[in-house]
């Protein structure tokens, strides 16, 4: 059986806490109604939050694109995906059911994905947003051999997530 390291660090004088578990690394801050995560987060931590209730929620509406599911299915081994969200930002609450949802019904692992959060600023611990060129959130990034082959901005082009990183998925994976 594993042992879990989990640590929490209180900073009092900003309302912040930055928690470290399994390669998750992130830190809370209250700021009006919102509480936003900043740093690698989990599914499950936004799924077992009351603060995120609207995750739950929104994953009861849509289906995902079936040509996308395939895609994402006969390519799961080749590739990892890089998703920067804001939890404080509509566009984030309402595409990344969306995406889950294409998870979901693709079995697409879960150990492929790093979850980003950012502040709304847009940044991210270790010079992440730098890295990966983020202005807007939600930002799916696909990457293979560690390198990006493809990414949907926000509502990307045709305002179907799925279909266009399924796209991605499929147009790539055979180069």
């Amino acid at each position: 059986m594993k042992k879990l390291l989990f640590f929490i660090i209180v900073a009092g004088i900003s309302g912040s806490c930055a928690t470290v578990k399994n390669n998750v690394d992130y830190e809370t801050v209250q700021d009006g109604d919102s509480k936003i995560l900043k740093g690698t987060i989990t599914r499950s931590l936004l799924q077992n939050d009351p603060a995120y209730s609207w995750f739950t929620e929104n994953m009861k509406y849509g289906i995902a694109d079936s040509t996308a599911v395939q895609a994402f299915k006969n390519n799961a081994g080749n590739f990892n995906m890089i998703v920067f969200v804001g939890t404080w930002c509509e566009d984030s609450k309402n595409l990344l059911p969306v995406f889950y949802r294409l998870v979901d019904k693709s079995d697409y692992p879960d150990s492929r994905i790093t979850l980003v959060g950012v502040d709304r600023a847009k940044t991210a611990p270790k010079n992440l947003h730098t890295k990966y060129k983020i202005t807007n959130v939600p930002t799916f990034i696909v990457i293979r051999n560690g390198k990006e082959i493809g990414r949907v901005v926000e509502y990307g082009k045709t305002g179907s997530i799925d279909k266009e990183l399924g796209g991605i998925v499929a147009s790539t994976m055979g180069k």
